[in-house]
């Protein structure tokens, strides 16, 4: 077992496991921990031992999605500098970050997302990308809690849920699904009792990984190509514009600024109360 600070990787028999390791923050992610999982995803790509990689939380959750409360502190100003600079580098930006995803969606080993306790925001992009979704029943799968974009996340959920749903989790800030509708929905493959995640998914990636790693392969470019002839790495690209136009609307600075003044929680709250906008 080996440790990358925010990423553990741990290969078992012909299974690599990646762990994401910032159980105080919730695993929500920042650019180490996305460094790290992209070297993890990189090491077993290369290892022709693995033949499945399963990506998976320690503590209490699989991920609360990108770690906001880095800015907390920070004025508005410094924040959309630093994150956004303008609206073309907020894009430029993103499709970097759509980049990042499809490069997991088109890995050519499959990737199992194993979800329990809270999955939010970019993290469920993540799980979006895996090819195996498994989720616990009690897991909390939802949109960010605060409007501050949204342009690209939900899109990318009516590949599985369809546009109904999509619209639905889009259009209610914070919005959530149980791991049993996650799976009812499409989001997921399938629900279990969380005790039971581990063994499931073990069972279901060891059935998987008795197939040679270039039949896995080539299995999985066959159905991806029928999704990317559907349109769906040029369709969530799109998302990288609408994203970046949110980002820079009267909106999206009141959000920021509360964050600066009120901290993520007060914020949340002050929203949900009906006061921030």
């Amino acid at each position: 077992m080996a440790d990358t600070d925010t990423v553990i990787y741990e290969r078992d028999g012909r299974l690599a496991y990646l762990t994401l390791n910032r159980p105080e923050r919730l695993n929500a992610f920042n650019a180490d921990q996305w460094g790290s999982l992209e070297a993890g995803l990189a090491r077993a790509g290369d290892d022709p031992e693995v033949r499945v990689i399963i990506i998976r939380g320690a503590g209490r959750a699989f991920s609360a999605g990108a770690d906001v409360r880095a800015n907390e502190g920070r004025s508005p100003g410094e924040i959309a500098t630093a994150t956004h600079g303008d609206v073309v580098d907020d894009a430029i930006s993103l499709y970097g970050t759509i980049d990042r995803y499809l490069r997991i969606f088109n890995f050519p080993k499959p990737i199992i997302a194993q979800v329990h306790g809270y999955c939010l925001g970019v993290a469920t992009q993540l799980a979006v990308m895996c090819d195996i979704t498994v989720v616990a029943e009690d897991a909390h799968i939802g949109v960010p809690t605060t409007p501050r974009g949204g342009g690209y996340i939900s899109p990318m959920w009516a590949w599985l849920v369809g546009p109904k749903r999509a619209k639905e989790m889009s259009y209610t800030v914070g919005g959530s699904i149980d791991g049993i509708t996650a799976s009812q929905w499409g989001w997921a493959n399938r629900a279990v009792p969380a005790a039971d995640l581990d063994a499931t998914v073990r069972e279901m990636a060891t059935k998987m990984a008795n197939l040679p790693s270039k039949f896995l392969q080539l299995k999985k470019s066959s159905i991806n190509r029928q999704m990317d002839i559907q349109g769906f790495s040029a369709a969530i690209r799109t998302g990288a514009e609408i994203d970046a136009l949110l980002h820079f609307t009267d909106t999206a600075q009141v959000v920021r600024k509360a964050v600066t003044e009120l901290g993520l929680r007060g914020t949340i709250e002050s929203f949900n109360a009906g006061t921030l906008l």
